[in-house]
């Protein structure tokens, strides 16, 4: 959850440490520190809050001169938010600097016996443990003593390490934490992330689990724990620099909501071809699709909202059974994986940790897996049986939006393809829903040209406490992403409730002037989701509704209507959850938040 980034090379290392954190301030934003070797020795700063506040501290980096460093921007787990918790962390003589982004789960019985050997800790941190190991095991190899460290340690671990007395190398380690490394005509870097060094370099490398590297300013070799050197496919990222910047948006979130057209476009066009849906990364024969007897869907967030959207959408039209759980819970539910069982597992960055050892569990299993991921070379796309990638492209903003809307295509155009082969559409149906998809994008784009009547409404409900999502079937799923959407980045109180369980005990929560959100897009519940209006608003709620464009009986009960373009039954969460991004974008605008940035939530979250 925590961002890494490194430099060793021909320039100033600060100034680019400093860019590559700003690139992954999305990851940990509770501190920011940098360690530079200048030529005599390891220099540290560190602080509390923002990386802004690194940044003036150095000057731009200024005041730390040399050419090699590491830097690190914190998401705390051990240890509250302080100049003494932020990384980098030096051992006792501070010649070793180590970051660190992961959890080291046996890190209290370490310190307890590193402490027995008079070694004093100065944080609460679990990375500072690393340090004082790799200064124990240190007798003038720095290899030796990070493998001995590797064999210690458990959990999940990425470090970038520099050594006093190795400063013409820098090293990284990765265990089950994102980490990458690239090579530039100045240089060469570590980062948790692409977008820190696509500035630099396109060159990368993607570690593996248990791997090292060492980088010099020129090259960069890789061990295995055994020390054994190992040689590594070096990829170019395709990505367009000005995909990670804001590009005129004044937040990342609204310029990856107008994204969301391209987005849909991206995910479908390799897919559709001559009227026919093609997968080819599937890799499965007509027949094994129609053998599948049931389908896990397992996921984390809003992931896992698109999970239960496909839920509906799997089982209504390939008529397959389909469960969907919280990759937390699935690892931990002894879940039954019969013949014939397909899990799906969906991650925007790929590298989520309980979906990552969900989709092991399933493997170890005897499951046929599929990643659903949007970033390339990722752990779940590497050591899933077969990947769809989502090409959303990078989403630098926490609340995700684009990456949720390409993974809701990628499941509609499996749905669709399993239901043709397994004979429940027609070339009639099929070609319709075909002509439905390629509508989305246009249609979102015309959703979007409406932000400015949202954002008036949104400005009413700017002190709201409490906010409630209802809705049945695939809009029940569309409400738990709406609500998520406004809990996450405005910290307004609200909740998803599907919404025949209103009289089960939720109605009592209804107050005069309570905001709810009736979501109705599917017309044979339209009766009874207009019921449900009727029945908060008898006790004092204000009532928008989203809706399709026929449904006009909806504006008796509700006080203000959002209507959505025509689209086939299965695919309206795409279009409907719009506004209510835009909605809860809005609210948080409105309360001078930083809508990017929510407190205490990281975009990818690499432990449990």
């Amino acid at each position: 959850m925590c961002g890494i980034v490194g430099y060793i090379g021909k320039k100033q290392a600060a100034p680019i440490l400093l860019d590559g954190l700003s690139k992954l301030e999305y990851r940990g934003y509770d501190s920011a520190g940098m360690a530079v070797y200048d030529g005599k020795m390891i220099h540290v700063q560190k602080s509390a809050g923002r990386l802004k506040t690194l940044d003036e501290q150095t000057h731009g980096g200024d005041t730390m001169p040399g050419m090699s460093g590491v830097g690190h921007t914190r998401w705390a787990t051990h240890g509250v938010p302080s100049d003494i918790n932020a990384h980098p962390h030096y051992n006792t003589d501070e010649t070793i600097a180590v970051v660190h982004n992961g959890i080291i789960e046996n890190y209290l019985k370490l310190k307890k016996k590193l402490a027995a050997k008079g070694c004093k800790f100065r944080s609460d941190t679990d990375t500072e443990v690393v340090a004082m190991l790799l200064d124990y095991y240190y007798h003038g190899d720095p290899m030796e003593a990070i493998v001995k460290v590797m064999h210690r340690v458990e959990g999940s671990y990425a470090l970038g390490i520099i050594f006093a007395d190795h400063p013409e190398v820098l090293y990284a380690v990765r265990k089950d934490s994102p980490l990458i490394v690239g090579k530039g005509k100045d240089g060469c870097y570590i980062a948790s992330d692409v977008p820190a060094i696509l500035r630099y370099t396109r060159k990368v490398y993607y570690l593996q689990n248990e791997e090292i590297a060492v980088l010099s300013d020129e090259a960069v070799h890789f061990y295995n724990i055994d020390s054994e050197e190992i040689e590594k496919e070096q990829k170019t990222i395709e990505w367009d620099i000005n995909a990670a910047e804001k590009g005129g948006y004044e937040y990342f979130m609204l310029k990856e909501m107008n994204e969301q057209p391209k987005t849909v476009t991206d995910t479908l066009n390799p897919r559709l071809k001559n009227g026919d849906i093609v997968i080819e990364e599937l890799g499965m024969s007509d027949e094994e699709i129609r053998s599948l007897r049931k389908i896990h869907i397992v996921a984390c967030g809003s992931a896992y909202h698109t999970g239960i959207t496909g839920k509906y959408v799997l089982e209504g039209l390939s008529r397959i059974q389909v469960e969907t759980d919280l990759a937390s819970e699935f690892r931990y539910r002894d879940p039954i994986i019969e013949k014939g069982t397909l899990v799906i597992i969906i991650s925007q960055s790929g590298e989520t940790a309980d979906s990552l050892a969900a989709l092991r569990e399933a493997k170890k299993r005897g499951a046929l897996t599929l990643g659903i991921v949007n970033v390339v070379g990722s752990s779940i796309a590497r050591e899933a049986d077969r990947v769809m990638y989502t090409w959303a492209g990078p989403e630098i903003a926490v609340a995700t939006t684009k990456a949720y809307t390409a993974q809701l295509i990628a499941l509609y155009l499996l749905a669709v393809k399993f239901a043709k082969i397994r004979g429940l559409l027609d070339e009639r149906a099929f070609a319709s829903m075909i002509k439905d998809l390629k509508a989305i994008p246009a249609q979102i784009q015309m959703l979007l040209a409406n932000k400015e009547n949202i954002q008036r409404f949104a400005n009413r409900y700017l002190a709201a406490k409490d906010v409630f999502f209802i809705g049945r079937g695939i809009d029940y799923a569309i409400s738990l992403e709406g609500s998520l959407k406004l809990k996450e980045i405005s910290y307004i109180h609200s909740e998803a409730y599907a919404a025949g369980e209103l009289k089960h005990g939720t109605i009592s929560l209804i107050e005069e002037g309570t905001l709810v959100t009736a979501v109705s897009t599917q017309e044979d519940l339209y009766k009874k989701t207009l019921s449900n209006i009727v029945e908060v608003r008898t006790r004092g709620a204000f009532v928008m509704a989203v809706t399709n464009e026929d449904n006009t009986e909806i504006e008796k009960a509700a006080d203000y209507v959002i209507y959505l373009p025509k689209t086939n039954r299965f695919f309206t969460n795409s279009l409907a959850i719009i506004p209510l991004q835009l909605f809860s974008y809005y609210v948080s605008v409105g309360k001078g938040l930083d809508v990017d940035k929510p407190r205490n939530l990281a975009k990818s979250v690499t432990v449990e």
